[in-house]
């Protein structure tokens, strides 16, 4: 398992599978930490019908989690 430190949530095509955990502090300064594959698997269905992930391969959020990943153990 992997660590990742980030400015922003993201999910991306190429972290699948690897098991990473990912870091990020949004604005306000609240730190997440997730899991990167469950909250993939969680939000599997929304992210393969968004135009952004079909077309870069990634999903970001930069204030928050999703609300779907909100109040879920992710790690």
């Amino acid at each position: 398992m992997s660590n990742l430190k980030s400015k922003r949530f993201v999910i991306r095509q190429s972290l699948i599978g690897k098991n990473v955990v990912i870091e990020f502090t949004n604005k306000k300064g609240i730190k997440y930490t997730y899991n990167h594959d469950k909250a993939f698997n969680i939000m599997k269905s929304s992210l393969e019908n968004m135009n952004c992930f079909k077309k870069y391969k990634s999903y970001t959020a930069t204030n928050n989690i999703p609300v779907a990943l909100r109040n879920v153990e992710l790690v």
